[in-house]
């Protein structure tokens, strides 16, 4: 067959996967270290993330009084502080001139003596007494002021970052909250078409990003513009002349970031490009490191790894180097922007028009002008990831949930298993009809076998009992009750499924089985083990009931994964059990022991069993056979090999596959 052409069981099982799955290899929880895409659409977004806020709109009115007191605060700080050079250089310069006259007599005889430069500047100080030294009471009273300034600004800085981080917390609290019980509300379809590391990265690595921009950007976003209003407004109270020079720096710093920046962007996206797929090697390596040592494939891994790795390092290292220029490329033009405020400034000082301590509290505010504009440029990429992080978020929340239940579900209390399929279709996209006009009907205590060729529909059959999915049309009973008048929490409570995919937590063995009845006693909990086998080989470990399994369950074998969960649908106690292939990794001994003991649980209780290996279905009331969704034949084992139908065919292309010798 050609690569381009698919099947129909490939194209069924494309639409059950959807367009996520189809979007390209993904590598898991290794992609989850790089960095989010940009946003789509950044303003509605960015106001939606802000508007998760509005419950802490009176926290936030704190944070921004807060915010505004100590950046006032610090805005007066140097003007003060200039008092005391203004002081010092008083009495500097007083301490040279007579004691005896006013200031206007001695500006006077120095300008008859040719010292009008020096006239100039004695005639602009303030706080000058002729023939007096420093004045340390007046420079000790100013020091301790602005010390107290500053120790306030300080506590209010501390106390709006303090006020930010509860705000923000308690809003990414409810986020996670509210994602969660979203994860719940969804249909199986949504998770069927969203690759497992990509749900997980955006309700883990995303909310934690969102997490991340919000702390930072709201509070130095909030704190760089006050303080640039702030230094704006007091280098214009001191000098507009000086003040016009260092606004010019604006467009200069704007334009040489944006230029920059746009040169490193590549390198940046080359740079999270690599690290994808660095890591896609590093997780298919280590995952499969098994077979790569059986195979010999240790070199080529290695210089696989050496490639990417090399690629990511001259793509980090030209990222890195790039964006580095920013900071010494500002200093730089801060630099030269100093050297000219001081030039300026030194000339006004010395014409008498400004004091030598407006001029350090000038320098001092052009200082603190250049660092928040730096900071501003340089949290546009974070916001920018942030508000990308949220609309992954909202996506989630955003998705369609599934069928609301009935406002008063109905409930059953003593459930004989009766189920019957009365005219039910169903697709998994309306133009791809999967199962048709069916009609069945299973007695209590019956089991029910349904095999077929992959694709077939068996396992959406047992999914549209217990409401995994939605029917297209008819209805679906349970002791003569429509599942849809049921909540899904009762219905499911009646159902036990075991399914050939293990899936075990980590925990202890007694809490595995235990989660099918976790108000079950330590009696039960033994039973069902031995029942099911399970206590046969638990006391060959070394602490029993109690060894604890790791995440991948690695320290058991997978038939004794397998004896775990059928232990657990036995504890369950359920009044219909689905067995999706569940012997599949027993070995032929306890299979055997198995189907004993499924004998057992299965009496008194419907079952339906979905089955590859057609010789342990034999002793099955009914066998069902589906073929596209429908079923072609149906009846009891001995019935349908005489029949010599779909069945017989499947079970004549089993054995005789199993007995057939390898052509030489």
């Amino acid at each position: 067959m050609s690569e381009g052409v698919k099947t129909e069981e490939e194209k069924a099982a494309e639409a059950r996967r959807g367009p996520g799955a189809r979007a390209g290899n993904r590598h898991g929880p290794m992609a989850m270290g790089i960095p989010a895409e940009k946003s789509v659409n950044f303003k509605p977004s960015a106001k939606r993330l802000l508007g998760l806020l509005r419950p802490e709109r009176i926290a936030l009115y704190g944070v921004l009084a807060f915010a505004v007191g100590s950046v006032i605060l610090n805005a007066i700080g140097p003007k003060i502080l200039g008092r005391a050079t203004d002081y010092i250089f008083a009495g500097v310069v007083g301490k040279q001139l007579p004691s005896e006259g006013s200031i206007d007599q001695i500006v006077a005889g120095l300008r008859a003596n040719g010292q009008d430069t020096f006239a100039d500047l004695v005639s602009g100080m303030p706080h000058l007494v002729p023939g007096a030294g420093i004045d340390f009471g007046a420079v000790g009273r100013i020091l301790l002021l602005v010390l107290g300034i500053y120790v306030v600004a300080s506590l209010l800085q501390w106390a709006s970052a303090y006020i930010l981080t509860g705000a923000v917390n308690r809003t990414i609290f409810n986020l996670r909250r509210d994602v969660e019980d979203k994860l719940n509300r969804l249909p199986l379809p949504y998770f069927d078409n969203q690759p497992r590391g990509e749900l997980l990265s955006r309700v883990t690595n995303d909310i934690d990003n969102v997490a991340q921009s919000l702390q930072q950007t709201l509070s130095q976003l909030l704190t760089s513009l006050l303080t640039v209003i702030a230094m704006v407004a007091m280098m214009l109270y001191i000098s507009p002349l000086l003040a016009v020079i260092a606004l010019v720096t604006i467009p200069i710093t704007i334009m040489v970031t944006a230029t920059i920046g746009k040169r490193s962007q590549k390198h940046f996206v080359q740079q999270w490009k690599s690290t994808g797929e660095l890591n896609g090697i590093v997780e298919e390596t280590f995952t499969g490191h098994q077979l790569v040592k059986v195979f010999g494939r240790q070199k080529e891994a290695g210089e696989a790894f050496r490639e990417k790795n090399d690629d990511l390092f001259t793509a980090g290292f030209g990222a890195q180097f790039i964006s580095g220029i920013i900071m010494p490329t500002m200093m730089f033009i801060g630099n030269l922007n100093y050297v000219v405020i001081a030039v300026i400034g030194g000339l006004r000082v010395a014409s008498g028009s400004m004091s030598l301590g407006d001029v350090q509290a000038f320098i001092q505010y052009s200082r603190q002008f250049t660092q928040p504009l730096t900071q501003v440029a340089s949290m546009a990429n974070l916001m920018q990831s942030g508000v990308a992080s949220a609309e992954r978020v909202f996506e989630v929340l955003d998705a369609p949930e599934q069928q609301v239940e009935a406002a008063t579900p109905m409930v059953l209390d003593d459930p004989h298993g009766r189920v019957a399929f009365e005219d039910v279709s169903f697709s998994y996209t309306p133009e791809s009809p999967l199962i048709e006009h069916l009609d069945l009907t299973v007695e209590p205590g019956q089991m029910v076998a349904i095999v077929g060729p992959t694709g077939a529909g068996k396992t959406t059959l047992v999914n549209l009992i217990m409401r995994f999915y939605e029917l297209s049309s008819g209805r679906i009973t349970l002791d003569g009750v429509d599942i849809t008048d049921l909540s899904r929490h009762n219905l499911r409570s009646e159902i036990g499924m075991v399914l050939q995919d293990t899936w075990l937590f980590g925990g202890t063995i007694r809490d595995n089985i235990a989660y099918g009845r976790p108000d079950a006693s330590e009696d039960e909990v033994v039973a069902a083990a031995q029942a099911t086998y399970v206590d046969r080989f638990v006391h060959s470990l070394p602490d029993g009931y109690d060894t604890v399994l790791d995440a991948e369950a690695g320290n058991i074998s997978a038939g004794e994964k397998q004896l775990i969960t059928i232990a657990r649908a036995f504890l369950s106690d359920p009044a219909l059990l689905i067995l999706d292939e569940a012997t599949s990794s027993v070995d032929t001994r306890t299979e055997l022991l198995v189907q004993q003991a499924m004998a057992a649980l299965r009496r008194d209780r419907t079952s339906f069993v979905i089955a590859h290996r057609l010789s342990t279905i034999r002793d099955a009331d009914l066998i069902l056979v589906m073929e596209d969704g429908r079923i072609v034949e149906q009846g009891s084992h001995a019935d349908l090999l005489a029949a010599g139908g779909a069945f017989a065919q499947l079970y004549a292309a089993q054995f005789r596959s199993a007995v057939a010798e390898p052509v030489e």
